[in-house]
């Protein structure tokens, strides 16, 4: 069981710990040589995150509390602007280039807010794959059958990010989520994760995927956890989700598309969670999803990712192509071979696509489907073939990237028995709804745990 905010803030105001100790705590698991730090982080604030830490435990002692995560220690990805560094999105083609002049907004919100920033957590390169494999600065390996076989992949691509809380080198970890970088890696390592609507926080200071889909949300130790980190990284005063009554709730579970290959493992654990729903007094209806059935066409020439993308890297593409992560330079050329035309199709696809699926939604509460169909591949399996690779980096970000597409709103809760591979759950609703989903995750999660 992972520590809560609200348990260790609660510590904090009783004087059981201080924000040095936590602080001390966290970096010396990241320097510990027999753990996962090296390959966690691509910096560490360790002289910053003492300050800090060292204020925050005065001003609570004079009685004064910035927000609910005053004083504790949490990563932001290295997506994120901080004032003085070039932000270098897990590449190594941007060494050298300017320094970013402010800190992104998510990241003030943090500093704001009394957070102990402790460090930028590795990625994807440039957030282009669901997988979490980084040829440049090492894959963090899930916690999760780590030392048999070379151990299994984080899930991206904010891989850090999971990586950072599941090994408490952070207590919340701060993502990006294009296409399911926060619910991926949050599924394959047990912990919860939110993908907000994309407009409810800011994306000044972040390195673009995709204006179009590109959102920002926190990997934690449950829903009431990530409701507290939205509420910072928004710049919004927290109020605390109330659980969503169970019974009568009305919950779409898609029979086509998201279950396709499917395996035994998270195949279990989804039928046991919905009959845990269904024994609550829960109305889960089994039907297809038209809609769904219908993007992978609108996307066939790469869709907003590979457009947006290769507009954003073709000048540093030509400089240092053999720089990239060759498996990643290879999926943003496919933007180049997309005309104006082609993307103008698939912003008026999105348009009629997100209408038709929100007319199905409109007599349910959420969306219940497995947030990824299998469970973490191996590291070594994926590393060796390239089919291998783009075959699981398919499978894996096909069920999120549904939500993004829709502009909507997900949570990604853990569903597995202890012991077991971990499973996420996912539910998710059309943009807008972030509150209501969360009161919805709250009750379904006290479900689950029970």
């Amino acid at each position: 069981m992972y520590p809560r905010l609200s348990q260790l803030a609660a510590d904090l105001d009783a004087g059981r710990t201080t924000s040095v100790e936590l602080t001390e705590q966290a970096l010396a698991r990241i320097a510990d040589a027999g753990g996962e730090g090296a390959r966690v982080f691509t910096r560490v604030y360790a002289e910053q995150a003492r300050a800090a830490a060292k204020a925050s435990d005065t001003l609570r002692a004079a009685g004064l509390r910035r927000s609910p995560i005053d004083g504790l220690p949490v990563s932001v990805k290295d997506l994120f602007d901080v004032a003085g560094e070039t932000t270098l999105a897990g590449s190594v083609v941007l060494r050298g280039k300017p320094v970013a002049k402010a800190n992104a907004a998510v990241v003030q919100h943090l500093i704001n807010a009394g957070a102990i920033v402790i460090g930028k957590t590795n990625m994807t390169e440039f957030a282009y794959s669901g997988l979490g494999i980084n040829p440049h600065y090492g894959t963090p390996r899930n916690a999760w059958q780590r030392d048999i076989d070379g151990g299994r992949i984080p899930g991206g691509s904010s891989s850090g990010a999971a990586i950072s809380v599941s090994d408490g080198m952070a207590f919340a970890a701060v993502g990006s989520d294009t296409g399911g970088s926060v619910r991926i890696p949050s599924a394959f390592n047990g912990l919860t994760g939110f993908k907000p609507t994309a407009s409810r926080v800011s994306m000044q200071g972040v390195l673009p995927l995709s204006v179009y889909l590109d959102s920002i949300g926190p990997l934690a130790a449950s829903v009431e956890c990530c409701a507290i980190m939205d509420a910072v990284l928004a710049g919004e005063t927290y109020a605390a989700p109330v659980a969503h009554p169970l019974r009568g709730l009305r919950l779409l579970a898609p029979t086509n598309i998201v279950l396709d290959g499917m395996d035994e493992q998270v195949g279990a654990a989804y039928k046991a969670a919905l009959s845990k729903l269904s024994a609550a007094g829960a109305v889960i209806v089994e039907d297809q999803v038209a809609a769904f059935g219908e993007l992978a066409a609108i996307n066939a020439k790469g869709g907003f990712t590979a457009a947006e993308a290769y507009a954003w890297h073709r000048e540093l593409i030509a400089d240092n192509k053999a720089g990239y992560d060759q498996r990643v330079v290879s999926r943003i050329l496919r933007g180049r071979d997309m005309g104006a035309a082609d993307l103008l199709d698939v912003i008026h696809a999105r348009t009629r696509w997100i209408a038709a699926v929100e007319a199905q939604l409109a007599g349910y509460d959420a969306l219940v489907m497995p947030t990824v169909p299998v469970i973490a591949p191996r590291i070594a399996d994926l590393q060796a073939s390239d089919e291998a690779y783009y075959g699981a980096n398919g499978a894996i970000l096909r069920n999120p990237t549904l939500i993004n597409f829709l502009d909507g709103c997900a949570v990604s809760l853990p569903c597995h028995q202890p012991g077991n591979a971990p499973v996420g759950l996912s539910l998710a609703a059309p943009g807008g709804h972030d509150r209501r989903l969360l009161s919805i995750a709250l009750a379904v999660e006290g479900l689950l745990a029970g």
